[in-house]
């Protein structure tokens, strides 16, 4: 499912990134879901591209998200 904004990302998201980060997040994830819609993991799929999408950049650092 495709998210229309970061106010409906999951809390584990809205809870734990920073605002840009979340903007990441969500254009990530929606691009993936269009992306592999022919696959029966899209969701789990979606999950993992976001995440690295934030990854590039942003860390990790002492238990918060921070701009690399």
């Amino acid at each position: 499912m495709p998210y229309d904004s970061i106010s409906e990302l999951p809390g584990s998201v809205r809870d734990h990134l920073p605002e840009h980060a979340q903007e990441i997040f969500l254009e990530a994830f929606n691009s993936a879901w269009d992306q592999y819609a022919d696959r029966s993991d899209r969701e789990e799929t979606a999950f993992r591209v976001a995440w690295s999408a934030v990854k590039q950049k942003y860390k990790k650092s002492d238990g918060n998200w921070v701009r690399k």
